[in-house]
């Protein structure tokens, strides 16, 4: 076994107890919340009904049905059976809608909505940075500041502040969901439209976020490479500045390449109050929804969806380091 090859096998080993760990912690974290789910459930099955033997056979029926009768352990082997064969369970405040359709139909809206805000952002963010970092003068005195007050704001801040101007007092977008609550989903022109319309606000405060911190982070790693050692060695030898930029860049887009990545695998999980402000229907407002109601198996899912898109993307980034970054070559070279 060759050097990179037993660099990915210890990372392998390290994400798999990750995974491991973190399928203990999506099990137990919900169930440490106060309440009882099944109270909950039946107390909204049972609105209007006086007889308590009824009522508490209810109540029996779903302890038994989710099978919270069981102990804790006994539990957490029902789930780890499931998990395996792909069923994260029933959810409890949608009964008996599984929690494996809820995060289908939930996954499609967040990825529609995160993914081009992040790649726009971090476009348009490294671009204005690389400039203001080559250009500096006015340009880099407007752009900085303006990024690093833009990057100040949080999502969920932008997004309150962007819903009470332009849906709430201008009135030129919709105050909530991801289209109008009485049309039918439809490959329609004016479903799409309705899409658009309600993606416009939740895409912008996205974007103008990342776009700051993008911005702010090319422009700091790209003034330290242009002061670099090699940059100075390369201007004495003549070397035109064309060619030195083209290095220069090269070299300061490496953490950012790993902070788009790392933003990707966090998309599922990212921004998830900006989808709660708007409520949009992806996985954000369904977590909220399942925490508010004590939905374990739907807290889970989502948790655990999260976490398995982090792993990968941080994974992932490894691996290719691993294989193209010079300093991660040279030191598995020094473990052999």
């Amino acid at each position: 076994m060759n050097a990179y090859s037993r660099y990915v096998a210890k990372k392998v080993f390290w994400y798999g107890l990750t995974l491991v760990i973190a399928i203990g912690l999506n099990f137990i974290l919900p169930r440490m919340i106060e309440g009882n789910p099944v109270s909950m459930i039946a107390s909204k099955m049972t609105s209007g009904m006086t007889d308590s033997d009824s009522i508490k056979r209810v109540y029996e029926t779903f302890t038994v049905e989710f099978g919270i009768d069981q102990p804790l352990w006994t539990q957490f082997g029902i789930y780890l059976k499931n998990l395996f064969t792909g069923n994260l369970g029933t959810s409890f405040g949608l009964y008996p809608k599984p929690v494996t359709d809820i995060l289908a139909s939930a996954v499609p809206w967040t990825v529609g909505l995160q993914l081009p805000a992040i790649l726009v952002g971090w476009l348009i963010g490294n671009l204005l940075g690389a400039i203001a970092a080559y250009r500096k003068g006015v340009f880099d005195k407007v752009l900085f500041p303006v990024a690093l007050f833009i990057n100040s704001i949080p999502f969920f801040t932008l997004a309150i502040i962007m819903l009470y101007v332009f849906a709430l007092s201008l009135k030129w977008f919709p105050l909530s969901g991801g289209y109008d609550f009485q049309m039918v989903p439809q490959l329609s022109f004016d479903f799409i439209m309705s899409v658009v319309r309600h993606h416009t606000l939740p895409f912008l405060s996205i974007v103008l976020v990342t776009i700051g911190g993008q911005a702010i982070g090319m422009r700091e790693m790209s003034i330290y490479e242009l002061n670099s050692d090699y940059v100075l060695y390369s201007k004495l030898l003549g070397i035109r500045d064309g060619k030195i930029s083209r290095y220069v860049f090269r070299n300061a887009m490496l953490p950012q390449i790993t902070g788009l990545a790392l933003s990707i695998g966090t998309m599922v999980g990212g921004s998830l109050i900006c989808e709660i402000v708007f409520s949009y229907p992806g996985i954000g407002t369904w977590l909220f929804t399942a925490i508010r109601q004590l939905d374990y198996p739907l807290i889970s899912g989502c948790t655990l969806l999260i976490a398995i898109a982090v792993l990968l993307a941080n994974f992932t980034i490894d691996v290719i380091y691993g294989f193209i970054d010079p300093r991660i070559k040279a030191a598995q070279m020094e473990e052999q």
